[in-house]
C-alpha cells in the first residue's frame, strides 16, 4: 500500500477580540503554507451562547461568494487583496452580535 501525504492549509484567527458596541471590528482568518482564498473554500460561522453554529458566509474557489439565510445586514465578507485571508467586517456592532466566530 502507498500513502501519499498532501499538505493542508492552516487557518489562523485571533483567539479573542474585545470591542465596544457601535464600533466596526473586522475579523480575519489567514491561510498559511502558500494557500490562497481563491483556490480554497473558506466558511464563516457565528455561535451565540447556548445555540448551535449559524452559517454566515463562504468563499468558493475563485471569487464566488455565498451567504446564509438570516445574516444581519451590518455583516459583510471579503478577502484581502493578497488572497491569503478572509475577512468578516461588522459595521456598528450591536449587543446581539456577541458570539464566537469561526
Amino acid at each position: 500500500c502507498v500513502c501519499r501525504s498532501v499538505s493542508q492549509p492552516v487557518l489562523t484567527q485571533p483567539p479573542s477580540l474585545s470591542v465596544s458596541l457601535g464600533s466596526s471590528p473586522r475579523l480575519t482568518c489567514t491561510l498559511s503554507g502558500g494557500f490562497r482564498v481563491g483556490s480554497n473554500d473558506i466558511y464563516w460561522f457565528q455561535q451565540q451562547p447556548g445555540s448551535p453554529p449559524q452559517y454566515l458566509w463562504s468563499f468558493y474557489s475563485g471569487s464566488d461568494l455565498h451567504h446564509g439565510s438570516g445574516v444581519p445586514r451590518h455583516f459583510c465578507s471579503s478577502k484581502d487583496a493578497s488572497g491569503k485571508a478572509g475577512r468578516l467586517p461588522i459595521s456598528r456592532l450591536q449587543a446581539e452580535d456577541e458570539a464566537d466566530y469561526f
